[in-house]
């Protein structure tokens, strides 16, 4: 018989240790969620852009195919020919090298450009899969609030059915108690399917199975960013979007350089072997070439190019200057709301809800002495969960902030 308890306890230990393994397999931190936005389809397919644009410039420096060329040349129609010549040609040009390597410098910056493009969307990810991780924490707690509210309901509810059977209570309270502890069963499944929600967009977001459940760490940390300062030469080193207007500024210098070495010649060799009829004998042709690019009715076009980038260079430059300005300016405005939301939540937890739970406290106890009444309890119960679910909405608010902080200043 001891031996058959030692198993059976055994076999609750063992299950109780699984059960945890299992409750811990699902648990997800907000790091180990950002840690999995790696995987986003729309990042891997930045990947494969930027794998392609290296894999190009491979072939940035190659020249143009030869031409090979035979058949008849100064040939006379009549058979057999008596002069004339059968010819066979081949013809080479060669690329400035100048130009080439212009050319493959400005390639080998295309995908420094789309490197900075796949960090401004992973920024962008990171924010959305921050926010949805605070809402999901934030409903979590609301569950946890209702469930004591729920406890409260129902041990109003049972005293007043003892009540009842003394003739102390009205039928009409009873049935109001019974209507509040119903309306938190709406509010319970609303919060739920939110959770649900919460949870498919975070696994989209991560790239797995969009049914899959997992916990939360309801742990969250508020950042004192109300003090802090804007540094524009520090957001211009971290945002990636002004990181990429750089990339594109120096990429258009690039295409400038390739512009002008468009004034750099060409050369060209061609070679040719002739057979002559009629007994005379046999010629070759042996000739160099070599372009002239500068002629002006040839260098209009890499005149007016050099012209337009360095327009395009100069728009750059004052976009960049205004999303410097507007980021400022964003920053500023997200200080002020950040002070005030944590203002308006220290007024929650420090006054408004002290007194709604001193206001509930008095009405129960003069309930309890028979000189209150149940509609007053319940009034103090729903008050006190509004207001707790109003610091709640507060907290997450302030979390959208400081979310919204983070994804400015690019900070992950």
């Amino acid at each position: 018989m001891k031996r058959i308890h030692q198993m059976i306890s055994l076999a609750v230990l063992c299950g109780c240790i699984v059960n945890t393994v299992n409750a811990q397999s699902r648990l997800l931190t907000l790091d180990s969620v950002l840690a999995r936005i790696g995987a986003n389809p729309a990042l891997l397919s930045f990947d494969a852009k930027i794998s392609a644009q290296d894999a190009y410039v491979k072939g940035a420096k190659s020249l143009d195919a030869p031409k090979i060329s035979a058949g008849q040349y100064q040939t006379p129609y009549q058979l057999p020919p008596n002069n004339g010549s059968f010819m066979i040609s081949g013809e080479q040009m060669f690329t400035n090298p100048a130009k080439l390597r212009a050319k493959e410098d400005y390639m080998k910056g295309v995908s420094g450009v789309t490197a900075e493009d796949k960090n401004y969307l992973k920024n962008q990810l990171i924010a959305r899969a921050r926010q949805y991780y605070y809402d999901r924490v934030i409903l979590e707690k609301k569950l946890v609030l209702l469930l004591n509210i729920q406890s409260l309901l129902e041990y109003m509810l049972k005293d007043a059915n003892i009540r009842l059977t003394y003739g102390k209570e009205k039928l009409a309270n009873i049935y109001k108690a019974k209507a509040d502890l119903y309306e938190l069963d709406d509010t319970r499944e609303q919060l739920n399917n939110q959770v649900l929600q919460k949870n498919i967009m975070l696994n989209t977001l991560m790239n797995r199975d969009k049914q899959s459940p997992f916990m939360v760490d309801t742990n969250i940390m508020i950042r004192d960013y109300e003090s802090g300062v804007t540094d524009t030469a520090t957001l211009a080193t971290a945002r990636s979007d002004i990181k990429g207007i750089n990339r594109n500024i120096e990429l258009q210098q690039l295409n400038a350089k390739m512009e002008y070495s468009k004034r750099q010649p060409d050369f060209g060799i061609q070679a040719a072997q002739m057979i002559s009829y009629g007994g005379y004998p046999n010629q070759y042709v042996l000739m160099a070439s070599v372009t002239i690019p500068i002629v002006p009715w040839a260098s209009k076009e890499y005149k007016a190019n050099l012209k337009g980038i360095r327009y395009e260079v100069e728009e750059l430059q004052q976009k960049k200057l205004d999303m410097l300005n507007q980021a400022e300016g964003q920053l500023a405005g997200l200080r002020t709301d950040i002070g005030s939301k944590k203002r308006q939540l220290k007024n929650y937890q420090q006054n408004i809800i002290p007194a709604l739970q001193n206001n509930y406290k008095t009405s129960l106890q003069a309930y309890e002495q028979n000189t209150g009444d149940l509609p007053s309890v319940l009034d103090g119960i729903k008050s006190l969960q509004l207001a707790r679910m109003e610091a709640l909405d507060r907290l997450q608010e302030l979390l959208q902030l400081q979310v919204a902080y983070e994804r400015e200043n690019e900070s992950y």
